[in-house]
């Protein structure tokens, strides 16, 4: 299995894989909004002899407080075709993509996700507690790429306007 960056040419697999994954055209059509609006900071696939099997996508966010702005990256959508999840597509995908953050100036990933899954990876609720969302907060989580990134962090999240929320 390979993973890497998402080039143009694989626009309609990342579609059919994302359309597969959750059974509705939802998460395919989010991701098209977040191109079209330039939100992407990276998206990458997991491609298994020659064939797109996996996709993941990190948008900018902010978390807006009562004096400032904080930068934020949402994680949405991970997607595995049927046939192919509980594999590790995801959890490599996953681990990939939060490399790649690490390596730049990112500090704080935001996920609404199962909370059986993605605290593997090193999410929280906990870490999301202080952060208002429009989400259930069981499945509502955060990650610090930076320790203590959201020490003293409290305020509402904000969603590129592609996701409609």
């Amino acid at each position: 299995m390979l993973v890497r960056s998402e080039e143009s040419e694989d626009c309609a697999a990342v579609r059919l894989v994302n359309e597969q994954a959750f059974g509705r055209r939802d998460e395919a059509d989010l991701v098209d909004r977040l191109r079209n609006q330039g939100a992407v900071l990276a998206s990458f696939v997991a491609e298994i002899e020659g064939r797109i099997a996996g996709h993941i996508l990190f948008s900018r966010m902010s978390i807006e407080t009562a004096d400032k702005s904080v930068p934020a990256v949402a994680l949405a959508p991970l997607a595995v075709i049927p046939e192919l999840q509980r594999h590790g597509i995801g959890g490599k995908l996953i681990a990939h993509g939060l490399d790649w953050l690490r390596g730049g100036a990112e500090q704080v990933v935001i996920v609404l996700g199962h909370p059986e899954y993605f605290p593997r990876f090193g999410f929280s609720t906990d870490k999301a507690r202080f952060l208002e969302s429009p989400f259930n907060p069981e499945a509502f989580m955060a990650l610090e790429l930076k320790p203590g990134a959201l020490e003293n962090v409290r305020g509402k999240v904000r969603y590129p306007d592609a996701f409609r929320l």
